[in-house]
């Protein structure tokens, strides 16, 4: 059956007028407000991660107040290690006017917070001809964390001191970590595996009514043996695990040695030249370099 016509309306509405007057079902309007709040959050979370980035990007620059305020207040550990980072890089290029912030430089060589000793030593290595510099990092070389000895005795090379040497022949050794604590030593790393400086390679449990105490590699490389069973009874000082040193530590280890080596670094050095696992051709390369510098100079008599 053919269905009837619908006669036409008597009081057509044009197509652009056609829903105009007619309101929005509800379910639009919410459907809106939720896609734009979804944009006004996207937009906001952008925003504080930029934010956020920018605030701790070191490469960001501080101003003169900021770098005095940040060397003088070290509440806020980053901040500090921001200004750090550029007053070397300001010593680095030579800027006179860097020098108002050598008390605040001196005093941070000082500090409890190896992190904030660490960068102190590095940034004082860029100027050599201080000799308050000179004798902090003197003291450095002695410092009880690792990273803080080799970056002093890194910098003493620019003062062409070698008293950092027999740190930097330690740099091309393993480094053994042992128990802080007395307990129950469980592992979170295995042999074979990266670490970073503050990686957790263990933990241990002194006791039920003791908080568990994480073990840290202080150094870069990885790790080459564990020395105790997991789940053992440690006690304080015993040998956890040893890690053998890593490209970066090895590479600068070898370039100061080129300057300031001894004959006794040699059996180190030339264990590099012939080439060992994990490392680049550009590490054995500059130890034979730095193996043939010392040979030299112990011939000339100036070892």
């Amino acid at each position: 059956m053919i269905p009837p016509e619908i006669p036409p309306s008597s009081d057509p509405a044009p197509a652009s007028r056609a829903g105009a007057d007619t309101p929005l079902p509800a379910y639009v309007k919410l459907r809106a407000r939720r896609n734009s709040a979804i944009v006004v959050v996207s937009i906001l979370l952008v925003l504080i991660t930029f934010l956020f980035w920018y605030q701790t990007w070191f490469g960001r620059p501080l101003t003169d107040q900021e770098m005095t305020r940040y060397l003088a207040d070290t509440s806020v550990p980053h901040k500090t290690q921001h200004a750090l980072s550029q007053l070397s890089e300001r010593l680095a290029r030579g800027d006179v006017a860097a020098r108002r912030w050598y008390p605040q430089l001196l005093a941070l060589a000082r500090s409890k917070e190896p992190q904030l000793r660490l960068l102190a030593a590095w940034a004082m290595g860029q100027d050599n001809h201080s000799e308050m510099f000179h004798q902090a990092l003197r003291g450095l070389v002695d410092d009880p964390e690792p990273l803080v000895r080799e970056n002093a005795a890194l910098a003493l090379v620019r003062f062409a001191d070698s008293a950092g040497e027999p740190q930097l022949r330690a740099m091309l050794q393993p480094y053994t970590v042992v128990a802080p604590k007395a307990g129950a030593v469980k592992f979170r790393l295995k042999e074979q595996d990266a670490v970073s400086p503050g990686a957790i390679l263990a933990r241990i449990s002194p006791g039920e009514d003791a908080k568990p105490v994480n073990v840290a590699s202080p150094l870069a490389g990885e790790v080459a043996h564990l020395l105790a069973k997991d789940g053992a009874n440690v006690s304080a000082g015993d040998a956890l695990a040893v890690i053998s040193p890593g490209e970066t530590q090895v590479w600068e280890s070898l370039r100061a040695l080129y300057l300031v080596g001894q004959p006794q670094d040699l059996e180190d050095v030339d264990r590099y030249a012939r080439g060992t696992p994990h490392m680049s051709e550009r590490v054995r390369r500059q130890a034979e370099t730095t193996a043939q510098a010392i040979r030299q100079r112990a011939a000339q008599g100036k070892g």
